[in-house]
């Protein structure tokens, strides 16, 4: 196993980009931190230990690189490959949608089944 990987190739390894393309133009547009120093080339080579700090989603990610990986495995061999030094913080739950209260009958528009009972009593009135 090689010491250094190409960070658009690390980031795929680790599963934290679908495609090495999308690895890449993500390193190009200035947004990864190694060491703190900001980088805009997808060909920098990693090493163990290194700290990347980037953005993904709404969290930004602070993770430390263990080992370089030789190929594109599942994710829980992705995970032996870095440590999440500051871990998402979980969604905050939503709060329940309010319960609709029940319309008393003959107000508002009438539902599926009150027309279905209309259309019954027209018929039989003819």
């Amino acid at each position: 196993m090689s010491e250094t990987l190409r960070i658009d190739k690390w980031l795929w390894h680790a599963r934290f980009f679908k495609s090495r393309t999308l690895a890449a133009k993500f390193v190009q547009s200035g947004k990864v931190r190694v060491n703190g120093s900001a980088i805009s080339k997808a060909h920098v080579a990693l090493k163990s230990e290194d700290v990347l700090t980037f953005p993904l989603g709404p969290h930004i990610r602070l993770i430390r690189v263990i080992a370089m990986g030789e190929r594109r495995g599942p994710a829980p061999e992705a995970r032996t490959l870095y440590e999440d030094l500051d871990p998402p913080q979980p969604k905050p739950k939503k709060p329940k949608d309010p319960i609709v209260a029940e319309r008393d009958p003959g107000t508002g528009r009438p539902t599926k089944r009150e027309r279905r009972k209309m259309d019954q009593w027209l018929e039989d009135a003819q």
